[in-house]
């Protein structure tokens, strides 16, 4: 990996989960799904992850065969877009799934079209040994650099505990964790397993928690390791709920490194902001119903916003649950500050022109 990429992934920056937008007959709407690219770029996010859960999994099916393509577009928008401003790249993230032989493929691919790293799910394996898990991950990791990704069970079905994280942190080539357990003892499993490991400062450490973001990301984790103190932060987030509202989520990161860069007490009123995005989240992410409309919570926002032209889903299951749009446009009415509806306005024109 290049030294900058490195350096900017360890600092910390916003990754916002990309979405996918579809025409009615399900296919990339090339149009929107640029705009989509663009507007997180000009947000100041300093990451795309691409081909992820919010991407929709049903991308990675060969009979799809959307996945090359999808992650193609938003690599040549990134650069094309990075160029005309004379920004620095973003950090290309890649979901990787399947098993072994799809899993290196997808790597393979990933890698050839310029992504930096692969976040590595591992819900095909899941009845799977900690030892095939982690032969998985050493074969992959021979293509591309890994983040390693701990998805919440509600969604993968895995509970992933702190053996298979201490063993998983010696591989070289894993990089950075997206922790997104949306559980606080298997959060504190990953970060203890990264203090114990003595690569603390080789490894970059994501929330993925979308229900705990500013808590995460305010909160300094201090662990005993062999009579010294290992201090931990996580130092962005790769989110799905940073896939909307993505301005204000780099203001808030934005606020969190300046807190922390001069060791600032923490303001009562995050705390306060942080209840409320969790709340948002609630209604986004569809917890109420075990977060089955997680990914059209996400498309219902970005089409009211004019950022992709229609809620369409490669899988028919997946749907807005019954009074989900009402509850995330009641959440938009009562909490409109975490909201970048005015930014998107003012700018959407110039994110859909060719």
């Amino acid at each position: 990996m290049r030294d900058d990429i490195r350096l900017r992934l360890m600092d910390g920056c916003v990754i916002p989960a990309h979405p996918l937008a579809l025409t009615a007959d399900l296919q990339i709407d090339t149009r929107h799904q640029r705009a989509l690219t663009r507007y997180y770029l000009d947000t100041g996010a300093g990451g795309l992850a691409v081909g992820v859960h919010t991407t929709q999994f049903a991308i990675h099916d060969p009979q799809v065969g959307l996945y090359k393509p999808v992650l193609e577009l938003a690599a040549q928008t990134a650069l094309t877009q990075t160029q005309k401003v004379g920004r620095q790249t973003p950090i290309l993230i890649a979901g990787i799934v399947g098993p072994t032989a799809q899993a290196v493929r997808e790597a393979e691919v990933a890698r050839d079209l310029g992504y930096h790293l692969g976040l590595l799910s591992l819900t095909a394996l899941a009845n799977r040994s900690q030892r095939e898990l982690i032969d998985h991950a050493r074969q992959v990791a021979e293509v591309m650099p890994l983040m390693g990704f701990y998805l919440q069970p509600a969604i993968s079905g895995m509970i992933l505990d702190r053996a298979f994280w201490q063993a998983l942190v010696q591989i070289p080539e894993l990089l950075a964790i997206k922790i997104a357990p949306f559980d606080r003892y298997k959060t504190l499993d990953v970060l203890q397993a990264v203090a114990e490991s003595g690569r603390e400062q080789e490894i970059a450490l994501y929330t993925g928690n979308d229900d705990t973001i500013i808590q995460d990301l305010l909160t300094t984790y201090r662990f005993e390791v062999s009579g010294r103190t290992v201090s931990l932060r996580m130092v962005g987030g790769l989110l799905g709920q940073w896939a909307c509202w993505t301005q204000c989520a780099v203001a808030i990161l934005q606020r969190i490194q300046e807190i922390h860069a001069q060791q600032l007490p923490i303001p009562v009123d995050l705390l306060t902001l942080a209840g409320q995005l969790t709340l948002a989240n609630q209604a986004l992410f569809d917890a109420d119903h075990h977060f089955k409309g997680c990914i059209p919570g996400i498309s219902h926002v970005l089409q009211r916003q004019g950022l992709i032209s229609a809620n369409y889903s490669l899988d028919p299951e997946e749907t807005l649950s019954p009074g989900q749009a009402q509850a995330i446009d009641r959440i938009i009415g009562d909490y409109p500050h975490l909201t970048d509806d005015a930014y998107v306005r003012e700018n959407l024109d110039h994110w859909l022109s060719d």
